[in-house]
């Protein structure tokens, strides 16, 4: 008869891994019970996924922050200034196509200008449009690319595209692809971390931030930015310290004698760092997404006291301390899960920028400084942007449709020219005419920093080598210090 201590040893294997995964966080290996001093060392240990790789050459970046602006930010109202368009506006534009209308009818072939006046800043005088006054206090620190041209028009695929590389569903993503090549430098973190907007995640949800055909321990983790960082991070209730020394022992001799047996399963390896590395965020997750310790100067720089910046500011301030803590990959979402709660302002362009910006300008530049004063400015690459741009001519007379052929992004920190435009759109913002600039040419020059050679970064999958460039991409090499 058993002790009441116990009990949970009578569970087969299945039984074991169904029960477990609801509270992944109680979840630790013999090794890691070992170095706590809960149980005695032994065992052969698989090989960790995460442990930390090598680069292909030597890195100019350790990390990088993706600010993503979710739902498509207007290049032409926000760093991609077009006086022909108070020209033309009100008039047909001759470079207009139908079929790249998303919205069909409700889009029509009638200029708008910009809602927004435009200034030159810094001694690089790169323009800014007037609601990202903070922002453009970093003109110098900014290579702007105004030749970003994506492949699809709608929201889910373009999503999907300048996430993973590829329009379908099944593709690991950027940060995933990272972590597999560099491994993780934190030992108590995940190496891809995703954060969230306050008001939802973007369509597509977790196939934003997946795996794909990768191992599971490559996917990234959404931290939220206050309460339990994860969900059923916690030990479940009624556990005592003796029962959960037993399961995990118990399942450290299973999964032991099946790795010896089936030495191809690399899932088993990925299943168990994913629950040292729960184990270790137990004790170290909470730390991280403290920042009641933070200066009140500074809280107040990345807009916490404010309730229109709060959400995003505290975000930013989370990417800083995450990266600080060696976190490879940090992806922050500014946009909600439809509609205006987004970038996608296809009825009112004013009313929904106005908002966005009001919300990521104050904390963007706060973080872009923050960097720059923790002497993490040269091993952090920022890169901002949505998944496409606006079209120059008018949606239902005040909004603007999606747009792929013709948009902006920026990048900052180490090893990129700060202070540079790059690439050009004709004169209406329509077609990205001059350095365009592809999504995988985006991704080869975010791994290059990184130290990784986006032709040699392959998986194989299903007999072939995969990589997250594809068949194209090249390094933009003229933005880069």
């Amino acid at each position: 008869m058993p002790s009441p201590d116990h009990s949970g040893l009578f569970l087969n294997r299945r039984q074991m891994l169904q029960r477990s995964g609801a509270g992944f966080g109680t979840l630790a290996l013999q090794a890691l019970l070992a170095a706590e001093g809960l149980a005695a060392s032994g065992g052969s240990q698989l090989p960790n996924p995460l442990s930390p790789r090598p680069p292909h050459f030597s890195p100019r970046v350790r990390s990088v922050i993706f600010l993503f602006m979710y739902g498509g930010p207007s290049h032409i109202d926000l760093l991609d200034p077009k006086p022909e368009l108070e020209k033309w506006h009100g008039k047909a534009i001759p470079v207009w196509k139908p079929e790249d209308a998303f919205m069909g009818r409700k889009t029509q072939n009638l200029a708008m200008q910009s809602y927004y006046s435009f200034k030159k800043h810094g001694q690089s005088g790169i323009d800014f449009a007037e609601v990202y006054p903070n922002l453009a206090k970093h003109a110098d620190d900014l290579c702007v690319i105004r030749s970003m041209h994506a492949e699809s028009n709608n929201h889910g695929p373009a999503l999907l595209q300048m996430n993973s590389g590829f329009m379908q569903p099944g593709r690991p993503s950027m940060g995933s692809w990272v972590t597999y090549g560099l491994g993780s430098e934190s030992q108590n973190l995940p190496a891809f971390v995703v954060l969230l907007d306050h008001q939802g995640a973007p369509v597509n949800g977790a196939l934003n931030w997946s795996n794909g055909f990768m191992p599971a321990a490559f996917q990234g983790v959404p931290l939220r930015s206050s309460g339990e960082p994860i969900a059923y991070l916690s030990p479940p209730k009624g556990v005592s310290t003796s029962q959960q020394r037993a399961r995990l022992d118990l399942l450290q001799q299973w999964n032991t004698e099946y790795a010896r047996t089936n030495p191809a399963d690399s899932e088993l390896s990925a299943r168990i760092a994913s629950y040292e590395l729960a184990f270790r965020m137990q004790m170290n997750a909470g730390e991280c997404t403290d920042i009641a310790k933070e200066p009140a100067w500074l809280q107040k720089q990345y807009g916490l006291e404010n309730p229109v910046t709060k959400h995003f500011g505290r975000n930013c301030l989370l990417a800083r301390r995450l990266v600080e803590r060696g976190v490879r990959f940090v992806q922050v979402y500014s946009g909600g899960n439809d509609g205006p709660k987004a970038w996608d302002a296809h009825d009112d362009l004013k009313k929904n920028h106005d908002l966005h910006c009001a919300e990521t300008d104050a904390p963007i530049a706060a973080l872009l400084s923050d960097l720059k004063a923790r002497g993490l400015w040269d091993s952090t690459l920022v890169v901002w942007g949505g998944e496409f741009g606006r079209s120059p001519v008018a949606e239902n007379g005040k909004g603007r449709d999606h747009h792929p052929k013709g948009f902006s992004m920026w990048l900052a920190g180490g090893g990129i020219k700060g202070g540079i435009i790059h690439g050009a759109t004709d004169e209406f913002g329509y077609n990205a005419v001059k350095d365009r600039v592809s999504v995988p040419d985006l991704h080869a020059t975010i791994l290059h920093q990184l130290g990784l050679n986006h032709e040699q970064l392959t998986y194989r999958h299903f007999g072939r080598d995969f990589r997250l460039t594809d068949v194209s991409g090249e390094v933009v090499r003229s933005i880069l210090a």
